[in-house]
């Protein structure tokens, strides 16, 4: 669930939810993916979540189990913010 601040609520396997800020969706190899920010904690180290659909068709964001997927996704959004680092430091 969104709503206008961009935060997601998400319900774990236990059934606790918790808050995250939505910082970026973005695609690799043709799947997309979420870059998420917990609320809730005191950390600053982003997630990554894919972004699937259900057995109903919606929309449904899971964790990455392929440790080599997971290293290429982080390292591409790691290469994004490089660049995008650079592309402001131009202006």
């Amino acid at each position: 669930m969104v709503d206008e601040e961009n935060t997601l609520v998400l319900t774990d396997e236990d059934g606790n939810e918790h808050q995250f800020s939505l910082l970026d969706f973005f695609e690799v190899d043709e799947q997309e993916y979420a870059i998420l920010l917990p609320l809730e904690e005191d950390t600053e180290e982003a997630i990554i979540l894919k972004v699937g659909l259900d057995d109903n068709g919606e929309e449904i964001l899971y964790e990455i189990e392929d440790d080599e997927e997971w290293e290429a996704v982080a390292a591409a959004w790691q290469a994004a913010m490089l660049e995008d680092d650079d592309e402001e430091n131009e202006e």
